[in-house]
């Protein structure tokens, strides 16, 4: 009897203490449902609006249901809309996009690699200070390098060119890069360099056969994060480029000007979703990578 009556407080205890946990995980996820929401509301009205036709937008507001459907916006922006006097839609844009994004991601990708290596693995003096220049470039704010790319670009005869933009974004990458690699590379046991090195295997030989194998946790990661940044820049095509040589970003600042002045946002919204879809598959293709690239690398 006193057993039970000993007992007795404690299940109390242990039940208001689940019934605050549970509350708690309810106040957590009602505020992770409300902040969803508040972020993904905007997404949500480009793409209700992407499939509504002009009149209806005029009539009922840019927030709203639709009351008509107009599917050919997405083919207007893609090949029929005039953009700064071009009527070509996005089309060629997204190319110039792609033909900027792909190379620059690539070797800025491979020239990190080979940077972080060089500065993790391959020790020489000085090593600490050509690692701080490097990674410096990741804090200097973009407008102040506006300048300098002007004179090189000039005196390289890349102005106005999507090798120009190439050029740049491919130097710029290589601080992030470098620094993703070189926190990754730290992690790998210096036993396996000395015993190479004993076996006569050179710098580059060692980074394609030891190195380079162990990497694809970390290249997925600035793989995905040099294409986003990339593709989603636009300081520098709207400063550098001009006309059809521009990349898409540029284009949807040009068609913001004009739908301004004859407003047709179903179109505009269109043009952004397709604009946007890039970098959103290769989120829904690697998210989970990059999360586990980052997640090796902080564990290393």
């Amino acid at each position: 009897m006193s057993t039970a009556l000993t007992s007795a407080p404690v299940l109390v205890r242990e039940n208001t203490a689940a019934a605050r946990i549970g509350w708690g995980r309810r106040a957590v996820y009602a505020v992770v449902i409300v902040l969803a929401f508040v972020y993904l509301l905007p997404l949500a009205v480009v793409v209700v609006n992407a499939l509504r036709s002009t009149a209806d937008i005029t009539a009922n507001g840019v927030i709203g249901l639709p009351h008509s459907f107009a599917l050919d916006n997405f083919a207007q922006a893609w090949s029929g809309f005039c953009i700064a006097e071009h009527c070509t839609g996005i089309r060629p844009y997204m190319i110039n996009s792609l033909m900027m994004a792909i190379p620059a991601t690539i070797l800025s990708t491979l020239l990190g690699a080979v940077c972080g290596y060089a500065i993790s693995l391959w020790r020489f003096r000085g090593d600490a200070w050509a690692f701080g220049l490097v990674t410096m470039g990741v804090f200097l704010p973009e407008q102040m390098k506006l300048v300098p790319w002007v004179l090189v670009l000039r005196d390289l005869g890349l102005a106005n060119t999507i090798g120009g933009l190439v050029f740049i974004h491919v130097v710029q990458g290589i601080s992030f890069t470098t620094l993703f690699c070189r926190n990754y590379y730290v992690g790998i046991p210096q036993d396996l360099m000395k015993a190479a090195k004993i076996d006569g295997a050179g710098f580059f030989r060692i980074f394609w056969r030891i190195v380079l194998p162990l990497s694809p946790p970390i290249l997925i990661v600035t793989v995905i994060w040099q294409f986003t940044g990339i593709w989603n820049e636009y300081l520098y095509g709207v400063v550098f480029t001009a006309g059809e040589r521009q990349p898409v970003t540029a284009a949807l600042i040009a068609l913001a000007v004009k739908v301004s002045e004859a407003p047709q946002y179903g179109i505009q919204s269109a043009a952004v979703l397709l604009a946007a879809a890039p970098t959103l598959l290769i989120y829904l293709v690697g998210g989970k990578y990059f999360m586990r690239g980052l997640t090796a690398g902080a564990v290393k």
